[in-house]
C-alpha cells in the first residue's frame, strides 16, 4: 500500500505542474473579468435613459403632450429645431445620432379622429456589433410607449372611473406550477430561468473537463512511452494494475479540481449574462417550497457522477495513449473522446433527453459521458434512480476499461504496440 501511495504521489506531482496552476488561474480569472464586465454594461443600460432625438414637423398640442410624456418612460428626449424631414435626418447624420422620430405633420389631428397615422423612425447603423443591435429594440419600446399613452389616455376621458390596464387586460391569470408532489404559486417561466441558471454551466464544465483530462492522460502516457520512462516505470516492484489505477486515480483528482475551479469561473462568467434573471425574495421562495434546490446529497451524488464520468474518460484515454505511437501521435487520439462527449454535451443543451427517440436515447445512455450532463436535472426532480443507475453503470464501464488497461500493462507488448492509420494493419505488436 506504501509502494501505491507512493506512485500515487508521483503521478499527482507530474500532473500538477507550474504550467497547469498559471493556466487555471488564467482562466478563472478571465472567466471573472468578462462576468464582471458585462455585468456593469448591463446594469449600466439598464439604469441609463435611453437617447431619441425627435424633429416635431406637427407642432399641435398633442404631438408635444406625446413627446413630453416619453421623458416619463425612462427615455431622455432631445427636441431638435429642424422643422424640415431632410434638414432633421441630415443633422442627425452629421451628429451620430443613432436614433430619429420625426411627427409629421397632420398627426394631432388625424389621432384625434381616429384615424392612422404613422410615425417615422431612421436607425443609423454605423457598425454591426451586438450594441449597435440596441436602437431597433428601442425603437418598439418608443412606440409602445407612445400608443400605451395614447390608448390610456382615450380610455380614462371615456371611463374616467375605471383602470384603463383593466379595460385592455380584463383576464388576468393565476399561475401555479406543480413538481412531483409539491406545488407553488408563481410563474413557470422564472422557475425555469432560476434552474437552467444554476445548471447551465454542468454540461460546460463537464465537457471540457473530460476533454482538458483526457488531452493531458493521453500525453503524460505518450510522452512517458517516448521518452522510454514507461520502460523504468514497469520495472519497479509494484502490480501493473496498481499503476494503472494510479495513474486514473491521480488524473481523475486533478480533473476534478479543474472542474471545480473552472465551475467558479464559468458560473461567474455566466453570471454576468443571465443577472437579468429574477431571483428575486418571491422567486427563491417558489424554489425553495417546490424543493428545486441542491441538498449536501444531491450535490454528493452529482460530484460522484462527474468524478466517474471522467474516470471513464481517463481510462479510455491512458488505453488510447499507450496505443499511440509518440506525443504527436497521441493528439489525434482524443478525437473518439471528443466526439462521445459533444453528442451528449449538445443534446442537454438543446433538447430533453426524456423526449428524444428510443433508438437514440439507448444510444446516448450507452456513453458513459451521458449521465452527468442528466444527472442535474433528475438530481432538482427527485428522480434519484436515474442518477443511481447512471452511477453504477459508469462504475461498470470503469472496471471493464481498467481491466483492459491493466491487462496491456501486464505485457511487454505496451512498449510496441501502435495504433497506425493508412497501413496494412491497425494495430500491431512487435
Amino acid at each position: 500500500m506504501k509502494k501505491f501511495k507512493n506512485l500515487l504521489k508521483k503521478e499527482i506531482r507530474e500532473l500538477i505542474t507550474l504550467q497547469l496552476i498559471i493556466s487555471l488561474l488564467f482562466t478563472i480569472g478571465l472567466f471573472y473579468l468578462i462576468g464582471n464586465l458585462v455585468r456593469t454594461e448591463i446594469k449600466k443600460a439598464g439604469e441609463a435613459r435611453m437617447d431619441i432625438y425627435v424633429a416635431d414637423l406637427d407642432n399641435s398640442e398633442l404631438s408635444k403632450d406625446v413627446i413630453s410624456n416619453l421623458s416619463f418612460a425612462n427615455f431622455k428626449v432631445n427636441l431638435l429645431k429642424e422643422n424640415d424631414r431632410d434638414k432633421a435626418i441630415e443633422y442627425a447624420k452629421k451628429n451620430n445620432i443613432n436614433l430619429l422620430l420625426i411627427v409629421p405633420k397632420g398627426f394631432g389631428y388625424s389621432v384625434s379622429r381616429f384615424q392612422l397615422k404613422e410615425i417615422e423612425t431612421y436607425s443609423f447603423i454605423r457598425s454591426f456589433s451586438m450594441s449597435s443591435t440596441a436602437s431597433s429594440a428601442v425603437v418598439n419600446q418608443v412606440i409602445s410607449a407612445i400608443n400605451r399613452y395614447l390608448s390610456n389616455n382615450f380610455l380614462k376621458s371615456k371611463f374616467p372611473q375605471i383602470d384603463p390596464d383593466n379595460l385592455k387586460n380584463p383576464i388576468k391569470s393565476k399561475d401555479f406550477v406543480i413538481v412531483k408532489d409539491k406545488i407553488a404559486e408563481g410563474s413557470a417561466v422564472e422557475v425555469t430561468n432560476f434552474v437552467y441558471s444554476q445548471s447551465v454551466f454542468i454540461p460546460v464544465i463537464l465537457m471540457i473537463v473530460i476533454i482538458f483530462s483526457s488531452q493531458m492522460v493521453l500525453s503524460a502516457v505518450a510522452m512517458e512511452k517516448q521518452d522510454k520512462t514507461l520502460e523504468t516505470l514497469l520495472t519497479v516492484p509494484i502490480s501493473r494494475n496498481q499503476i494503472v489505477m494510479a495513474k486514473m486515480i491521480s488524473s481523475g483528482l486533478v480533473g476534478l479540481i479543474s472542474a471545480g475551479i473552472y465551475m467558479i469561473g464559468f458560473r461567474n462568467y455566466m453570471g454576468g449574462f443571465m443577472g437579468n434573471i429574477s431571483t428575486s425574495e418571491q422567486t427563491n421562495a417558489i424554489i425553495q417550497k417546490l424543493g428545486l434546490q441542491f441538498t449536501p446529497e444531491g450535490y454528493t451524488l452529482l460530484g460522484l457522477s462527474l468524478f466517474l464520468a471522467i474516470l471513464c474518460a481517463l481510462a479510455l484515454a491512458t488505453i488510447l495513449g499507450v496505443l499511440a505511437e509518440d506525443l504527436k501521435s497521441a493528439q489525434s487520439m482524443a478525437i473518439p473522446i471528443t466526439f462521445l462527449v459533444l453528442i451528449p454535451y449538445f443534446l442537454s443543451l438543446f433538447s430533453d433527453f426524456n423526449s428524444i427517440s428510443l433508438p437514440l436515447k439507448i444510444i446516448v445512455m450507452i456513453i458513459p459521458f451521458s449521465h452527468p450532463f442528466i444527472a442535474s436535472q433528475n438530481i432538482l426532480l427527485g428522480n434519484y434512480s436515474v442518477v443511481f443507475y447512471g452511477i453504477i453503470y459508469m462504475s461498470l464501464i470503469f472496471t471493464l476499461l481498467i481491466l483492459i488497461a491493466g491487462k496491456i500493462f501486464s505485457t511487454d507488448k505496451i512498449l510496441t504496440m501502435k495504433l497506425r492509420f493508412g497501413g496494412k494493419k491497425l494495430l500491431r505488436g512487435a
